[in-house]
C-alpha cells in the first residue's frame, strides 16, 4: 500500500505538510510543483487500498482526477481554502474543506491536529498574508517579538520561493524544501542555522526592493494595477510584493501582474484587505482564473484583455472600502 502527498508549493502548502508529518510520520511520495501547478492528482497513479492526502490544491481544479481516484478504491484526505464546487460524496473521502477568508489549509491542519505543531500554521498563516490570524495563532506560544518576526520572514520566504511559473526559478524546489524543513522539525532552528534560509530570504529581500522601483501601470479610485518586467525574480516575488502593496493600503484592491513565456499575463489579485472580498469571483470571469475570496489569480490572460480587466477591476471595486 502505497501514500501521496499532494501539496501547493507555496507557504501555506508546505507549512500544511510540515505539520500533518511530524505530527503523523508516513512514508510517503510527495507531489509538489510552483504555486500556480495545483492540478496535482492528475500526476497521482494510486491503486485500490492507496491513500493519498491532498493538501491546499482547488478541488474545483482537481475534480476530475480525484474522482477518478476515489472510484478506483483510493482514500483521499482533502484539507483546503479555496473554491471547491460542490464535494463529492464518497466513503473514500474525508474533506476539511472551509472557504472563510480567515482562514488556510495551514489553519486547517492546525485544527485537525488541535496545535500539535502550532508554530508551522503561524509560518503558513503569515505566508498567506493572514497577519491578525497568525499573531492570534501565536498568542498560545509565548513567542517574543523576534521569533514572531523571524516565522513573518520564513512565511514570506516560502511564498517567494514558490511563486514563479516554473519550479526550475524557485531557489529550492518545494519538495526539497519540504523534506528539508521536516527532518529540521523546528522553523527558528532552520532559520537560525540552516544555509537554505539564508539563501532564500537574501534573494527575497533583493528582488523585493527591485519591485519597490516598479511605478503603477493604473491607479484606480479602488485599486492599483502594477506590471512587472518579464523576468525570473518578477514572478517570484509578485506574490509577496502583493501583500506587501495590500498591507500599505488596506482599503484598496491590487493587481501584479507579469509576462508569460508564451505572451500572455498571469494576474495575481488582492481584495482590500479591509473588505477581502470578491477576488476569486472577478477571477473567474475569465479563463483560468479562479483562487479566494481574498486572493486570487489569473494564469493566462491574454494581452488583449488587459484593458478589459482593468474595467472589471473598476467595477468591482469602484472606490476605497
Amino acid at each position: 500500500m502505497a501514500h501521496f502527498d499532494a501539496f501547493n508549493g507555496d507557504a501555506d502548502g508546505i507549512s500544511s505538510i510540515v505539520q500533518l508529518r511530524l505530527a503523523q510520520p508516513l512514508a510517503s511520495t510527495f507531489v509538489t510543483g510552483a504555486k500556480r501547478d495545483i492540478l496535482l492528482l492528475d500526476r497521482i497513479d494510486a491503486a485500490a487500498g492507496d491513500t493519498v492526502t491532498a493538501l491546499d490544491i482547488s478541488l474545483a481544479v482537481n475534480r476530475e482526477p480525484l474522482m477518478r481516484l476515489l472510484e478506483r478504491g483510493v482514500s483521499v484526505e482533502y484539507f483546503d481554502h479555496h473554491y471547491a464546487g460542490e464535494v463529492p460524496r464518497s466513503p473514500n473521502l474525508v474533506a476539511h474543506i472551509d472557504l472563510s477568508p480567515d482562514v488556510c489549509t495551514g489553519i486547517l491542519v492546525d485544527r485537525h491536529l488541535a496545535g500539535r505543531q502550532r508554530e508551522w500554521a503561524v509560518v503558513a498563516a503569515f505566508g498567506d498574508n493572514l497577519i491578525d490570524q497568525a499573531f492570534d495563532l501565536a498568542s498560545s506560544l509565548m513567542l517574543n517579538t523576534g521569533a514572531l518576526d523571524a516565522l513573518r520572514d520564513l512565511g514570506d520566504g516560502l511564498t517567494y520561493n514558490s511563486y514563479s511559473d516554473d519550479v526550475r526559478d524557485a531557489i529550492v524546489r518545494p519538495d526539497e524544501l519540504a523534506h528539508t524543513l521536516i527532518r529540521c522539525g523546528d522553523p527558528l532552528r532552520f532559520i537560525a542555522t540552516h544555509p537554505l534560509f539564508a539563501a532564500i530570504d537574501d534573494a527575497r529581500r533583493r528582488d523585493l526592493q527591485c519591485a519597490r522601483d516598479v511605478r503603477p501601470a493604473r491607479v484606480l479610485d479602488g485599486a492599483v494595477v502594477y506590471i512587472l518586467p518579464d523576468a525570473p525574480w518578477t514572478r517570484r516575488v509578485r506574490g509577496i510584493f502583493g501583500n506587501e502593496i495590500a498591507n500599505a493600503a488596506p482599503r484598496l484592491a491590487h493587481a501584479v501582474l507579469t509576462s508569460t513565456a508564451d505572451g500572455f499575463l498571469r494576474v495575481s489579485l488582492r481584495a482590500p484587505r479591509a473588505a477581502p472580498s470578491g477576488a476569486d469571483m472577478l477571477c473567474r470571469q475569465f479563463s483560468e482564473g479562479g483562487g479566494r475570496a481574498a486572493a486570487a489569480g489569473i494564469d493566462r490572460l491574454p494581452a488583449n484583455e488587459f484593458e478589459t480587466f482593468v474595467d472589471v477591476l473598476r467595477q468591482t471595486y469602484p472606490s476605497p472600502v
